[in-house]
Protein backbone atom coordinates (compact mmCIF):
# COMPACT_ATOMS: atom_id res chain seq x y z
CA UNK A 1 0.00 0.00 0.00
CA UNK A 2 1.36 3.26 -0.98
CA UNK A 3 1.61 6.56 1.07
CA UNK A 4 -1.51 7.69 -0.82
CA UNK A 5 -3.36 5.79 0.49
CA UNK A 6 -2.97 6.78 4.44
CA UNK A 7 -5.40 8.98 4.67
CA UNK A 8 -7.79 7.22 4.16
CA UNK A 9 -7.03 4.01 5.93
CA UNK A 10 -7.23 6.51 9.09
CA UNK A 11 -10.31 7.60 7.80
CA UNK A 12 -11.43 4.01 8.47
CA UNK A 13 -10.07 3.81 11.59
CA UNK A 14 -10.87 6.37 12.80
CA UNK A 15 -15.01 5.57 11.39
CA UNK A 16 -14.65 2.29 13.09
CA UNK A 17 -13.90 3.77 16.66
CA UNK A 18 -16.63 6.12 16.75
CA UNK A 19 -18.85 3.08 15.90
CA UNK A 20 -17.97 0.96 18.12
CA UNK A 21 -17.64 4.08 21.02
CA UNK A 22 -21.36 3.37 21.84
CA UNK A 23 -21.09 0.07 22.46
CA UNK A 24 -17.98 0.73 24.80
CA UNK A 25 -19.68 3.40 26.78
CA UNK A 26 -22.79 1.04 27.81
CA UNK A 27 -19.99 -1.45 28.44
CA UNK A 28 -18.89 0.56 30.81
CA UNK A 29 -22.42 2.01 32.26
CA UNK A 30 -23.41 -1.26 32.67
CA UNK A 31 -20.34 -2.51 35.00
CA UNK A 32 -20.90 0.92 36.84
CA UNK A 33 -24.45 -0.01 37.65
CA UNK A 34 -23.26 -3.75 38.45
CA UNK A 35 -20.43 -2.58 40.82
CA UNK A 36 -22.86 -0.20 42.30
CA UNK A 37 -25.17 -3.35 43.13
CA UNK A 38 -22.64 -5.52 44.02
CA UNK A 39 -21.61 -3.07 46.87
CA UNK A 40 -25.03 -2.41 48.17
CA UNK A 41 -25.30 -6.19 48.54
CA UNK A 42 -22.45 -6.48 50.45
CA UNK A 43 -20.85 -8.45 47.62
CA UNK A 44 -17.21 -7.23 48.36
CA UNK A 45 -15.09 -9.40 46.27
CA UNK A 46 -17.06 -9.15 42.97
CA UNK A 47 -17.75 -5.32 43.46
CA UNK A 48 -13.97 -4.65 43.67
CA UNK A 49 -13.17 -6.68 40.29
CA UNK A 50 -16.02 -4.75 38.76
CA UNK A 51 -14.85 -1.42 40.17
CA UNK A 52 -11.26 -2.72 38.40
CA UNK A 53 -13.29 -3.35 35.29
CA UNK A 54 -14.66 0.12 35.26
CA UNK A 55 -11.50 2.15 35.54
CA UNK A 56 -10.01 0.29 33.39
CA UNK A 57 -12.34 1.02 30.67
CA UNK A 58 -12.39 4.29 31.94
CA UNK A 59 -9.34 6.02 33.80
CA UNK A 60 -11.11 9.38 34.80
CA UNK A 61 -13.62 7.63 36.68
CA UNK A 62 -12.82 9.40 40.24
CA UNK A 63 -15.86 7.93 41.68
CA UNK A 64 -15.25 4.63 40.86
CA UNK A 65 -11.24 4.82 42.15
CA UNK A 66 -13.06 6.26 45.53
CA UNK A 67 -15.26 3.15 45.31
CA UNK A 68 -12.71 0.94 44.92
CA UNK A 69 -10.01 2.43 47.25
CA UNK A 70 -12.51 2.60 50.20
CA UNK A 71 -13.03 -1.53 49.55
CA UNK A 72 -9.83 -2.25 49.52
CA UNK A 73 -9.29 -0.53 52.55
CA UNK A 74 -11.89 -1.79 54.51
CA UNK A 75 -10.05 -5.35 53.17
CA UNK A 76 -7.40 -4.29 54.49
CA UNK A 77 -5.43 -4.26 51.41
CA UNK A 78 -3.30 -1.11 51.60
CA UNK A 79 -0.83 -1.30 48.71
CA UNK A 80 -3.70 -1.96 46.07
CA UNK A 81 -5.74 1.09 48.60
CA UNK A 82 -3.07 3.47 47.81
CA UNK A 83 -2.91 3.26 44.02
CA UNK A 84 -6.84 3.68 43.66
CA UNK A 85 -6.60 6.77 45.87
CA UNK A 86 -3.61 7.86 44.71
CA UNK A 87 -5.25 7.86 40.81
CA UNK A 88 -8.49 9.42 42.56
CA UNK A 89 -6.36 12.37 43.86
CA UNK A 90 -4.93 13.14 40.61
CA UNK A 91 -8.29 13.06 38.81
CA UNK A 92 -10.41 14.86 41.58
CA UNK A 93 -11.23 18.75 41.68
CA UNK A 94 -11.07 18.50 45.11
CA UNK A 95 -8.68 15.54 45.98
CA UNK A 96 -8.11 16.75 49.90
CA UNK A 97 -10.50 13.74 51.72
CA UNK A 98 -8.28 11.26 49.52
CA UNK A 99 -5.02 12.84 51.27
CA UNK A 100 -6.26 11.69 54.43
CA UNK A 101 -6.86 7.68 52.85
CA UNK A 102 -3.64 7.50 51.91
CA UNK A 103 -1.92 8.46 54.82
CA UNK A 104 -4.30 5.98 56.54
CA UNK A 105 -2.71 3.13 54.37
CA UNK A 106 0.35 4.43 54.39
CA UNK A 107 0.83 4.49 57.92
CA UNK A 108 -0.78 0.62 58.20
CA UNK A 109 2.48 0.11 55.37
CA UNK A 110 5.31 1.57 57.44
CA UNK A 111 5.54 4.44 54.79
CA UNK A 112 5.35 6.58 58.25
CA UNK A 113 7.01 9.66 56.14
CA UNK A 114 4.52 9.55 53.28
CA UNK A 115 1.72 9.46 55.39
CA UNK A 116 2.68 12.54 57.58
CA UNK A 117 3.21 14.23 54.33
CA UNK A 118 -0.32 13.59 52.96
CA UNK A 119 -1.99 14.02 56.73
CA UNK A 120 -0.37 17.51 56.20
CA UNK A 121 -1.30 18.08 52.58
CA UNK A 122 -5.61 17.04 54.27
CA UNK A 123 -5.00 19.83 57.10
CA UNK A 124 -4.02 22.35 54.71
CA UNK A 125 -7.12 21.22 52.60
CA UNK A 126 -9.40 21.95 55.09
CA UNK A 127 -9.72 18.46 56.75
CA UNK A 128 -12.66 16.92 54.70
CA UNK A 129 -14.29 13.62 55.38
CA UNK A 130 -17.08 12.17 57.53
CA UNK A 131 -16.75 12.23 61.36
CA UNK A 132 -15.88 9.05 61.73
CA UNK A 133 -12.77 9.41 58.95
CA UNK A 134 -12.39 12.38 60.80
CA UNK A 135 -11.58 10.71 64.22
CA UNK A 136 -9.64 8.14 62.79
CA UNK A 137 -7.30 10.44 60.74
CA UNK A 138 -6.76 12.94 63.09
CA UNK A 139 -6.03 10.20 65.95
CA UNK A 140 -3.34 8.96 63.43
CA UNK A 141 -2.03 12.04 62.34
CA UNK A 142 -1.25 12.74 65.91
CA UNK A 143 0.61 9.56 66.13
CA UNK A 144 3.04 10.64 63.82
CA UNK A 145 3.49 14.15 65.30
CA UNK A 146 4.27 12.24 67.91
CA UNK A 147 7.08 10.32 66.10
CA UNK A 148 8.30 13.04 64.68
CA UNK A 149 8.85 15.24 67.75
CA UNK A 150 6.05 17.45 67.21
CA UNK A 151 4.76 16.96 70.63
CA UNK A 152 2.85 19.57 71.27
CA UNK A 153 0.46 19.92 68.30
CA UNK A 154 0.22 15.93 68.89
CA UNK A 155 -1.50 16.44 72.17
CA UNK A 156 -3.37 19.20 70.61
CA UNK A 157 -5.13 16.92 68.60
CA UNK A 158 -5.31 14.27 70.79
CA UNK A 159 -7.21 16.18 73.07
CA UNK A 160 -10.05 16.96 71.12
CA UNK A 161 -10.59 13.85 70.75
CA UNK A 162 -10.62 13.51 74.65
CA UNK A 163 -13.14 16.01 74.84
CA UNK A 164 -15.59 14.41 72.33
CA UNK A 165 -15.09 10.64 73.69
CA UNK A 166 -12.99 10.66 76.60
CA UNK A 167 -12.11 7.78 78.42
CA UNK A 168 -10.18 5.71 75.86
CA UNK A 169 -7.68 3.24 77.04
CA UNK A 170 -5.98 3.41 72.87
CA UNK A 171 -6.26 7.06 73.41
CA UNK A 172 -4.71 7.88 76.68
CA UNK A 173 -1.82 5.24 75.28
CA UNK A 174 -1.25 7.71 72.21
CA UNK A 175 -1.35 10.77 74.84
CA UNK A 176 0.92 9.15 77.49
CA UNK A 177 3.50 8.58 74.44
CA UNK A 178 3.53 12.81 73.39
CA UNK A 179 3.61 13.80 76.92
CA UNK A 180 6.58 11.80 77.92
CA UNK A 181 7.85 12.94 74.92
CA UNK A 182 8.66 9.62 73.45
CA UNK A 183 9.01 9.63 69.88
CA UNK A 184 7.79 6.05 69.80
CA UNK A 185 4.31 4.38 68.18
CA UNK A 186 2.00 2.72 70.22
CA UNK A 187 3.21 -0.53 68.87
CA UNK A 188 6.85 0.14 69.06
CA UNK A 189 7.92 0.70 72.72
CA UNK A 190 9.44 -1.00 75.20
CA UNK A 191 6.99 -2.94 77.63
CA UNK A 192 8.57 -2.02 80.78
CA UNK A 193 7.75 1.35 79.84
CA UNK A 194 3.89 0.53 79.31
CA UNK A 195 2.65 1.55 83.17
CA UNK A 196 4.37 5.23 83.27
CA UNK A 197 3.05 5.67 79.90
CA UNK A 198 -0.28 4.38 80.97
CA UNK A 199 -0.28 6.72 84.02
CA UNK A 200 0.64 9.56 82.19
CA UNK A 201 -2.01 8.91 79.50
CA UNK A 202 -4.56 8.94 81.86
CA UNK A 203 -3.56 12.06 83.49
CA UNK A 204 -3.61 13.98 80.14
CA UNK A 205 -6.47 12.33 79.05
CA UNK A 206 -8.39 13.37 82.42
CA UNK A 207 -6.72 16.62 82.27
CA UNK A 208 -8.41 17.24 78.34
CA UNK A 209 -11.60 17.03 80.38
CA UNK A 210 -10.86 20.39 82.24
CA UNK A 211 -12.64 20.28 85.64
CA UNK A 212 -14.25 17.49 85.85
CA UNK A 213 -11.61 15.49 85.32
CA UNK A 214 -8.74 17.66 87.38
CA UNK A 215 -9.21 15.77 90.33
CA UNK A 216 -8.44 12.15 88.47
CA UNK A 217 -5.66 13.67 86.28
CA UNK A 218 -3.76 14.81 89.84
CA UNK A 219 -3.83 11.24 91.23
CA UNK A 220 -2.57 9.64 88.13
CA UNK A 221 -0.18 12.64 88.03
CA UNK A 222 1.08 11.81 91.89
CA UNK A 223 1.23 8.21 90.91
CA UNK A 224 3.86 8.93 87.85
CA UNK A 225 5.99 10.73 89.65
CA UNK A 226 6.34 8.71 93.12
CA UNK A 227 7.18 5.79 90.88
CA UNK A 228 9.50 6.89 88.08
CA UNK A 229 11.05 9.99 90.05
CA UNK A 230 14.18 9.92 88.26
CA UNK A 231 12.95 9.19 84.94
CA UNK A 232 12.85 11.47 82.08
CA UNK A 233 10.20 13.88 81.26
CA UNK A 234 8.48 12.88 84.12
CA UNK A 235 9.24 15.80 86.03
CA UNK A 236 8.53 18.09 83.36
CA UNK A 237 5.13 16.53 82.48
CA UNK A 238 4.02 16.82 86.22
CA UNK A 239 5.20 20.36 85.98
CA UNK A 240 2.70 21.25 82.44
CA UNK A 241 0.00 19.88 84.32
CA UNK A 242 0.51 22.22 87.29
CA UNK A 243 1.08 25.01 85.27
CA UNK A 244 -2.58 24.39 83.09
CA UNK A 245 -3.87 24.70 86.44
CA UNK A 246 -2.46 27.95 87.43
CA UNK A 247 -0.02 27.05 89.99
CA UNK A 248 2.77 28.29 89.52
CA UNK A 249 4.99 27.27 92.38
CA UNK A 250 4.38 23.94 91.70
CA UNK A 251 5.41 23.58 88.54
CA UNK A 252 8.54 25.47 89.05
CA UNK A 253 9.81 23.10 91.27
CA UNK A 254 8.90 20.36 89.03
CA UNK A 255 10.83 21.84 86.51
CA UNK A 256 13.83 22.21 88.40
CA UNK A 257 13.15 18.69 89.13
CA UNK A 258 13.27 17.78 85.49
CA UNK A 259 16.47 20.20 85.48
CA UNK A 260 17.97 18.00 87.57
CA UNK A 261 16.92 14.56 85.78
CA UNK A 262 18.21 16.03 82.84
CA UNK A 263 20.40 18.99 82.06
CA UNK A 264 19.92 19.79 79.31
CA UNK A 265 16.19 19.43 79.07
CA UNK A 266 15.17 22.55 76.99
CA UNK A 267 11.33 22.97 77.25
CA UNK A 268 11.92 22.56 81.07
CA UNK A 269 14.92 25.73 80.95
CA UNK A 270 12.22 27.62 78.85
CA UNK A 271 9.57 27.12 80.91
CA UNK A 272 11.39 27.83 84.05
CA UNK A 273 12.46 31.58 82.26
CA UNK A 274 8.92 32.46 81.78
CA UNK A 275 8.29 31.97 85.37
CA UNK A 276 11.45 33.64 86.25
CA UNK A 277 10.11 36.40 84.02
CA UNK A 278 6.77 36.60 85.62
CA UNK A 279 8.82 37.12 88.68
CA UNK A 280 11.09 39.47 87.35
CA UNK A 281 13.74 37.46 87.75
CA UNK A 282 15.44 38.54 84.97
CA UNK A 283 18.98 37.38 85.76
CA UNK A 284 18.41 33.55 85.80
CA UNK A 285 16.23 33.99 83.35
CA UNK A 286 18.74 35.34 81.01
CA UNK A 287 20.95 32.89 82.15
CA UNK A 288 18.41 30.13 81.32
CA UNK A 289 17.33 31.48 77.95
CA UNK A 290 20.86 31.75 76.85
CA UNK A 291 21.70 28.42 77.39
CA UNK A 292 18.85 27.60 75.37
CA UNK A 293 19.97 29.35 72.14
CA UNK A 294 23.00 28.17 72.77
CA UNK A 295 21.95 24.41 72.89
CA UNK A 296 19.32 25.05 69.84
CA UNK A 297 20.08 27.92 68.10
CA UNK A 298 17.34 26.94 65.68
CA UNK A 299 14.30 26.91 68.30
CA UNK A 300 12.32 29.85 67.66
CA UNK A 301 10.40 29.48 71.41
CA UNK A 302 14.66 29.66 72.98
CA UNK A 303 14.89 32.73 70.37
CA UNK A 304 11.47 34.32 71.69
CA UNK A 305 12.31 34.14 75.59
CA UNK A 306 15.60 35.09 75.01
CA UNK A 307 14.41 38.29 73.16
CA UNK A 308 11.76 38.57 75.76
CA UNK A 309 14.40 38.50 78.64
CA UNK A 310 16.61 41.09 76.45
CA UNK A 311 13.58 43.25 76.41
CA UNK A 312 13.14 43.23 80.23
CA UNK A 313 16.81 44.41 80.60
CA UNK A 314 16.18 47.11 78.53
CA UNK A 315 17.98 45.85 75.66
CA UNK A 316 15.78 46.83 72.69
CA UNK A 317 17.64 46.46 70.06
CA UNK A 318 19.22 43.28 70.89
CA UNK A 319 15.74 42.25 71.57
CA UNK A 320 14.30 42.48 68.33
CA UNK A 321 17.08 40.25 66.98
CA UNK A 322 16.51 37.66 68.44
CA UNK A 323 12.59 37.84 68.24
CA UNK A 324 13.38 38.41 64.16
CA UNK A 325 15.16 35.26 64.60
CA UNK A 326 11.88 33.75 65.99
CA UNK A 327 9.46 34.96 63.87
CA UNK A 328 11.31 33.58 60.82
CA UNK A 329 11.58 30.41 62.70
CA UNK A 330 8.19 30.06 63.17
CA UNK A 331 5.90 32.78 61.16
CA UNK A 332 2.66 32.00 62.22
CA UNK A 333 3.80 32.24 66.43
CA UNK A 334 1.55 34.90 67.47
CA UNK A 335 3.56 35.41 70.78
CA UNK A 336 6.12 36.21 68.80
CA UNK A 337 4.31 38.78 66.70
CA UNK A 338 3.17 40.14 70.08
CA UNK A 339 6.71 40.66 71.58
CA UNK A 340 8.16 42.15 68.14
CA UNK A 341 5.18 44.83 68.41
CA UNK A 342 6.23 45.27 71.66
CA UNK A 343 10.12 46.30 71.40
CA UNK A 344 9.24 48.15 67.80
CA UNK A 345 7.06 50.38 69.00
CA UNK A 346 9.66 50.92 71.84
CA UNK A 347 12.83 51.23 69.29
CA UNK A 348 10.17 53.83 67.50
CA UNK A 349 9.21 51.56 64.98
CA UNK A 350 5.81 52.50 64.78
CA UNK A 351 4.98 51.31 60.83
CA UNK A 352 6.40 47.93 61.83
CA UNK A 353 5.10 47.68 65.37
CA UNK A 354 1.44 48.25 63.71
CA UNK A 355 1.84 45.77 61.15
CA UNK A 356 3.10 42.97 64.11
CA UNK A 357 0.30 43.64 66.04
CA UNK A 358 -2.17 43.48 63.17
CA UNK A 359 -0.55 40.03 62.69
CA UNK A 360 -0.90 39.10 66.29
CA UNK A 361 -4.83 39.75 65.91
CA UNK A 362 -4.82 37.38 62.83
CA UNK A 363 -3.07 35.06 64.06
CA UNK A 364 -4.77 34.85 67.71
CA UNK A 365 -8.26 34.90 66.28
CA UNK A 366 -7.24 31.29 64.90
CA UNK A 367 -6.31 29.90 68.37
CA UNK A 368 -9.63 30.37 69.48
CA UNK A 369 -11.16 27.75 66.98
CA UNK A 370 -12.34 24.21 68.86
CA UNK A 371 -12.12 21.67 65.37
CA UNK A 372 -8.29 21.79 64.83
CA UNK A 373 -7.58 23.97 61.55
CA UNK A 374 -4.40 23.36 60.04
CA UNK A 375 -3.42 26.84 61.39
CA UNK A 376 -3.63 25.33 64.96
CA UNK A 377 -0.67 23.54 63.73
CA UNK A 378 3.22 25.15 63.55
CA UNK A 379 4.22 25.47 60.10
CA UNK A 380 6.82 22.73 58.62
CA UNK A 381 9.99 25.46 58.83
CA UNK A 382 12.33 25.60 61.56
CA UNK A 383 12.87 23.31 63.99
CA UNK A 384 11.04 20.72 65.32
CA UNK A 385 9.22 21.20 68.72
CA UNK A 386 10.98 19.76 71.22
Amino acid sequence: MGLRWLPLVLLSLAMSSWAASPSLQESFEQIAHQAEAARAADRIRDAIDLYKRGVRLHPQWTEGWWSLGTLLYDQDRFPEATLAFQRFAANAPKPGVAYSFLGLCEYESHEYDKALGHFRAWARAGWPGTPQSIDVSVFHFALLLTRDREFVQALYLLATEAQKIGENPTLAEAMGLASLRMRNLPEDYAPEKREMVWLAGEAAISAAQSTPGLERSNEFADRLVSRYPEAPEVHYFRGTLFAAQKKPANAEREYRQELQVSPEHLPAMLALAGIDLDKNDVTEAGTLARKAVDLAPKDAEAHQVFGRVLMAKGQDATSAKELEMAKELAPDSALVRSHLAMVYSRLGRTQASKAEAAAFLRLKSKEGVLAPPQEKLQPETGEKTR
